[in-house]
């Protein structure tokens, strides 16, 4: 009986550069949903950008999406990047300089063979649908690079590919657009029904856009998870500091947060609707008994994990709000924290960053 072809994307890419580097990484994105690719500059992330998108050839693995081998050095498979039917957002957009923001949008269902006025007409849509409708005649050098990637952004979703690519596609945002657009896209990719692959280094873009986190450092993916397994269980330095910051989803209303049923007072009181809180570890304080003061939001919890770094202990709380809190190890000795020990946590509420979710 023949098996049915993968629905997804399944991939193992090895890439060596001639500076001794080489990415070595397997993904494998289920149909319907979306994997982060995080890390540092230099890690890796653009060299498997260009390997999924056909721009540079394998020295080994293979790269099968749907069913269908697109690359595969040992098969002497290499599909190029134009019948690859692969939606791709690159980092400096690649935009047609000869054609207007309408074109540019329209080529690629042009390029399928649609007709000029239906495939204007598509690229005219989802101009209006990412607020850039008004710029539909503009030539790609009269946009700033925040229009410049939403026309990018809309030409890669207009063909309704096969799988999409995102290569840092609101990193040149301001934040106002950024989270405007990020609800956008975050709309699309619930909708859309292929594989999905989000390339960053923004952990809040990961948090609220991925179904599943692949960390990758010097070229290898050292850690797979959801934000909350990455936050809680880091497995190395980077994830570590990557897990530098307690992202927190909720809802906002007049200056409170309240997220599974637990309120956060923040400083911000103009902010209402679904919000991202984002709490640094050393904006927590620990305390043996209930501190004084207003400021502050402060409730009674328990040392789930004590996790040493060196210089600095990272501390796990549990309920109401499980929290990561970085401490020094003179503090854990004075306080005589072990798992399990009842405390307080205090957070200022100014310490408190929210942005629209």
């Amino acid at each position: 009986m023949v098996s049915p072809p993968v629905r997804g994307l399944d991939a193992r890419l090895v890439v060596a550069s001639g500076n001794g580097f080489t990415l070595d990484i397997d993904l494998a994105i289920r149909s319907g949903h979306t994997v982060a690719l995080l890390g540092p500059n230099g890690a890796g992330k653009t060299t498997a950008v260009q390997a999924l998108a056909g721009l540079r050839s394998l020295d080994a693995g293979r790269i099968e999406l749907h069913g269908r081998v697109l690359d595969d050095p040992a098969g002497n498979v290499f599909v190029p990047a134009a019948d690859r039917h692969i939606g791709v957002v690159f980092q400096d957009y690649i935009l047609f300089p000869h054609l207007n923001v309408a074109e540019n949008v329209s080529f690629g269902l042009r390029s399928a063979g649609v007709g000029a006025s239906e495939a204007v007409a598509a690229a005219r849509s989802w101009l209006d649908r990412l607020d850039i409708a008004e710029l539909a005649e503009r030539r790609p050098g009269d946009l700033s690079g925040g229009q410049a990637q939403r026309v990018a952004l809309a030409r890669a979703l207009i063909t309704e590919p096969a799988m999409l690519l995102l290569d840092e596609p609101l990193a040149a945002l301001d934040v106002t657009t950024r989270a405007r657009l990020r609800r956008t896209l975050a709309d699309h990719l619930e909708a859309y029904e292929g594989p999905r692959l989000l390339i960053t280094h923004d952990p809040t873009e990961a948090y609220l856009l991925a179904d599943e986190i692949h960390l990758i450092e010097d070229g290898a993916i050292t850690q797979v998870g959801t934000a909350e397994d990455i936050r809680l269980r880091p497995r190395t330095r980077y994830a570590a500091d990557l897990a530098g910051s307690n992202l927190v989803t909720g809802t906002a209303s007049a200056g409170v947060v309240e997220s599974a049923g637990h309120r956060l007072r923040v400083g911000d009181t103009t902010i209402h609707g679904p919000v991202l809180a984002t709490i640094h570890p050393r904006a927590i304080s620990l305390h043996r008994n209930e501190p004084e003061g207003s400021p502050r939001n402060t409730w009674r919890t328990s040392v789930d994990r004590i996790e040493h770094y060196g210089d600095r202990v990272r501390i796990q709380t549990g309920p109401p709000m499980p929290l990561t809190a970085e401490v020094t190890p003179n503090a854990v000795d004075a306080l005589g924290l072990h798992e399990q020990s009842s405390i307080w946590v205090s957070i200022k509420a100014t310490e408190i960053d929210v942005t629209a979710g």
